[in-house]
C-alpha cells in the first residue's frame, strides 16, 4: 500500500496523486499546473507514471486545476473508469473542451513563431476528440454512496462545499486482513458561502491528505466583504469608469451573479449593466440551475424559481466574440465578469487592456492567483502588465476581495480538520510553501499528530504510515 505525490506538492495546481495496492493504481485527480509559461510547458512532460497501467480514476471537481490533465491521460493511453459526482461530470463537459481549444490556440501561436525561425511546429496537449474519449470514461457516483471501486477497495465522496459537485474522497482499503482508510480533502470551500451547501468532514481517517491553499491566513469575514464590494462599486460609480472582475467560470462567476441579485437595491447596480462575457460561464451557470438539489437552503429560499439566483434585470449574457469586442468601446457603467480567473488568458485580457490603464476604473480580484500569473501581478501591485505582447501601464484602482475565495481559509480548515474523531496524521499539498508551513505547525500545535509536507514525487507507506523517498521517474 502506497501513496505517491506526483503533483500540487509545494505548489497549488496540477493535483495528482498515485495509490498503488497490491498491483492495483488508482489515480486521484489529474490537473493542469498552472502558472508562468515555464510552469504550464511541465504539463506536455511524461507522466511519472504508465497511464495504461492504471486501473481506476477518482476526480474531486471540475476546476481545471484537478481535472485538466485527464484527456491527456486518454490520449496516452488510460481506458479505464474516471469516477467522479454527476454535477462534476456536467461541469467536465464545459471546462474540458475549452481547455482543448485553449491549448489548440496556444500550439497554432508557438508554432507560427518557431516557423518564423525555422523550427518544427509544436502539437497541442490534446484535442476535442481526446477530450469526448475522456468524457466518455466518466462515471457517476453520489455523494455518501458506497461504490466497490476495485476488490478490497470502496469509495465514497463527501461535500467539500468548494464548488458545484466538488467533493472529499474516501477510500477504504481493505488488503490482507489490514483496513487503512484514507482521505483526499480535495479542495474544502469556505463556510455559509452562496449556494453550494457547507464542506462535511468524513468521520473517520487512517490518514489524511490535506489541501493547504490558504493555510497562513484567514478571508475577510463575509459581512465585511459584502460591504467592500458594496463600496467599490459605489466608488466605481462616482469615477465613472468600468469595473473588470477576472472570474473562474464555475464557482466564483455564480457567486458574484448570486450576490448582485441579492443586493441589487443596496449596491445601487440599477445603475450599472453587468455584462457575463464568458460562454462558459453561460453554460456553467446552466448546470448551476439544473442541479438545486445541491444548492444551500438559504439559495432555495431567495432564488424565487431563478434557480440558482435572485432576479438580476440587468444581465446581458456576451456569448459571441463580436458582443465581447463590443464592450471596447464602453467608457462606463459596465461591470464586466470574464475569464479567466488568473488572467493567463481569455477574454479578460481585452478588458483588461482598454480599461487597466484608465485610472477612473477598477479592476477586483475575486479568487486565488498562482505565481507567475497576470493576475498575480495585479495583486502584488505590479506598475505594468503585459497584454498580447503590449505593456499597459496599472492606473486603474485594483481590489484584491479575499472574502469571495471558494477555498477555506486557515481557521477553516481547521474546524473542518476538527470534524474528525480522531485527529489523523496528516499529509499536505496544495498549498505555496508559506501557507503549507503556516497549517502545519497550527495542525501538529493544536492536535499532537505527525504532519508531513511531500515534495514532488515522494510517497507514503499506507502500511506504516512513513514516508517514502522520491521515486524514480520511469522513462519516457
Amino acid at each position: 500500500m502506497k501513496l505517491w505525490f506526483h503533483g500540487a506538492a509545494g505548489e497549488v495546481t496540477g493535483s495528482c496523486c498515485l495509490l498503488e495496492v497490491e498491483g492495483m493504481r488508482v489515480l486521484l485527480d489529474c490537473g493542469l499546473i498552472q502558472g508562468s509559461r515555464h510552469d504550464e510547458a511541465r504539463n506536455a512532460a511524461d507522466f511519472p507514471f504508465d497511464p495504461r497501467d492504471i486501473d481506476a480514476v477518482v476526480l474531486s471537481h471540475a476546476h481545471i486545476d484537478h481535472s485538466g490533465r485527464l484527456p491527456l491521460l486518454v490520449r496516452r493511453g488510460y481506458r479505464g473508469p474516471i469516477y467522479t459526482h454527476r454535477a462534476t461530470r456536467g461541469l467536465c463537459r464545459v471546462l474540458l473542451p475549452d481547455a482543448a481549444a485553449l491549448s489548440r490556440r496556444d500550439a497554432e501561436q508557438a508554432s507560427r513563431r518557431r516557423a518564423r525561425k525555422g523550427l518544427p511546429a509544436v502539437e497541442a496537449l490534446y484535442t476535442a476528440e481526446d477530450v469526448a474519449a475522456a468524457l466518455r470514461q466518466f462515471e457517476n457516483v453520489e455523494f455518501d454512496e458506497t461504490v466497490n471501486l476495485l476488490p478490497g477497495i470502496r469509495l465514497r465522496l463527501h461535500e467539500a462545499g468548494h464548488i458545484l459537485g466538488a467533493a472529499s474522497i474516501e477510500l477504504e482499503i481493505d488488503i490482507d486482513g489490514l483496513t487503512r482508510r484514507l482521505v483526499y480533502s480535495g479542495d474544502i470551500g469556505s463556510y455559509d458561502m452562496p449556494i453550494v451547501r457547507d464542506p462535511s468532514t468524513p468521520r473517520q481517517a487512517d490518514v489524511l491528505i490535506m489541501e493547504s491553499t490558504y493555510g497562513d491566513r484567514d478571508h475577510r469575514s463575509h459581512a465585511d466583504t459584502l460591504t467592500e464590494l458594496g463600496e467599490i462599486l459605489r466608488a466605481a460609480r462616482h469615477d465613472r469608469g468600468n469595473v473588470i472582475i477576472p472570474a473562474f467560470a464555475v464557482g466564483r462567476t455564480q457567486d458574484l451573479l448570486y450576490l448582485f441579485g441579492r443586493h441589487w437595491d443596496e449596491w445601487g447596480l440599477s445603475d450599472w449593466k453587468v455584462y457575463l462575457d464568458s460562454p462558459m460561464a453561460i453554460q456553467a451557470s446552466r448546470l448551476y440551475v439544473t442541479h438545486e438539489e445541491l444548492h444551500d437552503e438559504e439559495t432555495r429560499a431567495l432564488a424565487q424559481g431563478q434557480g440558482f439566483m435572485p432576479p438580476l434585470p440587468n444581465l446581458v449574457l456576451c456569448r459571441s466574440p463580436e458582443e465581447s469586442m463590443r464592450l471596447n468601446h464602453v467608457r462606463h457603467g459596465a461591470i464586466i465578469i470574464a475569464g479567466s480567473g488568473m488572467c493567463n488568458g481569455g477574454r479578460v485580457l481585452h478588458h483588461l487592456k482598454h480599461n487597466a490603464w484608465r485610472p477612473e476604473c477598477h479592476v477586483v480580484i475575486v479568487g486565488f492567483q498562482a505565481r507567475g500569473t497576470l493576475g498575480r501581478r495585479l495583486v502584488d501591485r505590479a506598475p505594468w502588465i503585459r497584454v498580447h505582447g503590449e505593456a499597459i501601464r496599472v492606473e486603474a484602482r485594483v481590489h484584491t476581495l479575499g472574502g469571495m475565495s471558494a477555498h477555506a481559509g486557515q481557521s477553516e480548515l481547521l474546524r473542518w480538520y476538527g470534524g474528525f474523531e480522531q485527529p489523523p496524521p496528516t499529509w499536505l499539498i496544495h498549498g505555496e510553501p508559506q501557507a503549507r508551513d503556516a497549517l502545519a505547525g497550527e495542525l501538529a500545535a493544536r492536535h499532537q499528530v505527525p504532519v508531513t509536507r511531500p515534495a514532488p514525487g515522494e510517497g507514503l507507506d499506507l502500511r506504516t504510515l512513513e514516508p517514502l523517498p522520491r521515486q524514480r521517474t520511469r522513462a519516457a
